[in-house]
């Protein structure tokens, strides 16, 4: 089955603008053009889902690029362990921000600022201490 620019940015829900900077970028290219109409094939379906997968798994176009054209299985894996390093840092940050959320939220005194436990969390801030280490300092 062919495909018109804006047949297959529609089957994604996708602006077909979406499409032609990811083929600025290298990522997708037309596999012709007719009357000076971009056609793309089964292939370029697989290729946007890909691309789309790759973003939501936190990789820029950029890294997606690489990826997609990296030479070998190995240099692929380093790519695929990069970004799952990437990955778990931002989820160890977000985990953090949500405990410190809850704390607040859970916190019986009328203000957060006025919390006996929150004050010595911003003091060892202030000493120097991380913010893990702080959230759970005594």
């Amino acid at each position: 089955m062919e495909y018109s620019i804006g047949e297959l940015a529609a089957r994604f829900g996708l602006a077909t603008h979406v499409l032609r900077h990811w083929e600025d970028m290298g990522l997708l290219s037309p596999a012709r053009r007719v009357a000076g109409r971009r056609v793309y094939g089964a292939a370029h379906v697989t290729r946007v889902a890909e691309i789309l997968l790759g973003k939501e798994a936190g990789f820029s176009l950029e890294q997606l690029r690489e990826l997609f054209v990296a030479p070998d299985r190995e240099r692929r894996r380093d790519l695929l362990r990069g970004q799952l390093a990437q990955v778990r840092t931002r989820i160890a940050r977000l985990t953090l921000s949500q405990t410190l959320l809850e704390h607040a939220l859970r916190c019986r005194h009328p203000d957060y600022q006025s919390c006996p436990h929150f004050q010595e969390m911003v003091l060892a801030r202030l000493d120097g201490v991380g913010t893990a280490e702080a959230l759970d300092h005594r």
